[in-house]
């Protein structure tokens, strides 16, 4: 691991107290980090440097998968600073740069710099046209650029973002950051076709029935109001963490690959993908929106109830969708994508439906339940196969049985442990690329621009429930039921 100064943007936020400082501690604590490195934590307010250093230890009380070790603590806080800078100011950067410089001196380390920036999209440009106007990015070594969703807006405003950070950073300096990649449950679905020679033979249209893809939320708008009205779950979840998820569980590797190849794989799998044209928009996707309900038992507000919520908001907090892949192996498999906020569990998985067996002679009356592969990645992270046997009390029966691998730990890294360690690396095989970026809005575009227009109708649905009944009626015009 190379020794590095890590500047951090938003760095008195939410995210960096609940994700990014534990990540680093226990990076630290495993010996992922290197024995020499700096943490420079920016905001707009005037902080001493040891009381920083007791918000960062605040924040690995509270959050941290590890215990603080009294023996470590000190050293790892040690390498904590803080500076104010306004983001607009390049005279700021330039202070920043000699800041950095002083540190890089005295620990003898070389110029590598990771630019990580936790603060709202609509300073990305402002920030990285300064870190270059003001020669932050002039190193001696390398540097990246860590960015938090969302990318962009819709096709338009992710072109233009990306055009203009790439006045500042070039595209293999630039780490997108999406969390469901860091999950690693999803990360081993880059090895688990060619691991696993009995899937890989079975991970086609040949022997797949269906692919579902869920990702369902209990919580509803929350305290995201300004940004979730203008977003809906179309932006905040679909674009991004859902197209990312059916891309890793579609793509063939034969091997252990380069980034570089993951990458053209994920490419090729959203090229593929159906456009979806504005007279079909109505039959290939639900749009949902949370009314009064209960969940868990508790009594919660409808969408329109929520603070800061218009009575007559459109917005969705519900998107199922039937899509399909124009390549040889997906083939004619409809895979099934719903995310939803408020409804009766918390869950992200993906299900993979074979088809039904022949019928034998020895059950010719039996509906056979179908055999069923779940890869669980939230909030349990274990995978289950169901199969059938002769019903042990009955032999002229089948029933399914399960078969549960793997499980959540302690030990297991968590998401952002795992995407600052390979950005540190320079390792871009678990992040979005402006390529799948770029592809994913351009499909979506005409679902928003269809949503804008009020073109596709609402469904209700009441919180706590499975969403609304549109959505198992899309899978019902297959012969299906979400699993």
């Amino acid at each position: 691991m190379d020794a590095m100064t890590f500047v951090l943007f938003g760095a008195t936020g939410d995210l960096a107290k609940r994700k990014i400082y534990p990540a680093l501690y226990n990076l630290f604590l495993d010996g992922k980090l290197a024995s020499s490195f700096t943490v420079i934590g920016l905001g707009r307010r005037e902080i001493a440097d040891p009381d920083f250093q007791a918000s960062v230890k605040d924040s690995l009380k509270n959050f941290s998968r590890k215990p603080i070790d009294p023996s470590h603590i000190d050293s790892f806080l040690s390498a904590f600073h803080y500076s104010a800078l306004n983001v607009n100011n390049v005279d700021d950067f330039k202070k920043l740069l000699g800041v950095a410089q002083k540190y890089e001196s005295e620990l003898g380390i070389p110029e590598n710099r990771l630019f990580y920036l936790s603060v709202a999209p609509e300073f990305f440009e402002t920030i990285a046209d300064n870190i270059k106007a003001s020669g932050l990015g002039d190193t001696k070594g390398w540097k990246r650029l860590i960015i938090e969703k969302p990318f962009g807006h819709d096709l338009e405003s992710a072109r233009s973002l990306q055009a203009n950070l790439n006045r500042s950073f070039e595209e293999e300096e630039v780490f997108r950051i999406d969390h469901y990649l860091g999950k690693p449950m999803v990360q081993n679905l880059e090895v688990l076709g060619f691991a696993n020679p009995v899937l890989q033979a079975l991970w086609n249209n040949r022997y797949i029935a269906n692919v579902q893809i869920t990702a369902n939320e209990l919580v509803g708008v929350e305290d995201r109001a300004g940004y979730y009205d203008t977003s809906g779950a179309i932006r905040d979840m679909f674009q991004n963490h859902m197209m990312q998820l059916l891309m890793m569980v579609t793509m063939h590797l034969p091997h252990r690959s380069t980034p570089e190849e993951v990458r053209a794989k994920k490419k090729n799998i959203i090229k593929s993908l159906r456009p979806i044209s504005k007279d079909k928009i109505n039959t290939q996707i639900i749009r949902g929106q949370y009314g009064p309900g209960f969940v868990k038992g508790v009594e919660v507000p409808g969408y329109r109830d929520e603070n800061g919520i218009g009575p007559d908001s459109h917005n969705d907090t519900y998107v199922a969708a039937r899509l399909k892949l124009e390549t040889p192996f997906w083939e004619g498999v409809p895979f099934y994508i719903r995310t939803g906020k408020r409804t009766g569990e918390k869950s992200t998985r993906i299900v993979i439906e074979f088809k039904e067996p022949l019928k034998a002679s020895t059950f010719p009356d039996e509906v056979i339940p179908p055999n069923l592969l779940t890869i669980e990645v939230n909030p349990e992270e274990r995978i289950t196969l169901q199969l059938n046997m002769k019903d042990k009390n009955n032999s002229k029966h089948l029933e399914p049985v399960v078969m549960e691998f793997g499980g959540s730990s302690k030990e297991t890294p968590e998401a952002y442990e795992n995407l600052i360690y390979d950005a540190l690396l320079g390792d871009s095989t678990f992040f979005a690329h402006w390529d799948e970026v770029e592809l994913s809005w351009a499909w979506v575009q005409p679902v928003l621009d269809a949503f804008a227009a009020n073109e596709v109708p609402l469904h209700f649905y009441p919180a706590g429930s499975d969403g609304p009944d549109a959505a198992h009626e899309l899978l019902a015009q297959d012969g299906y039921k979400w699993w």
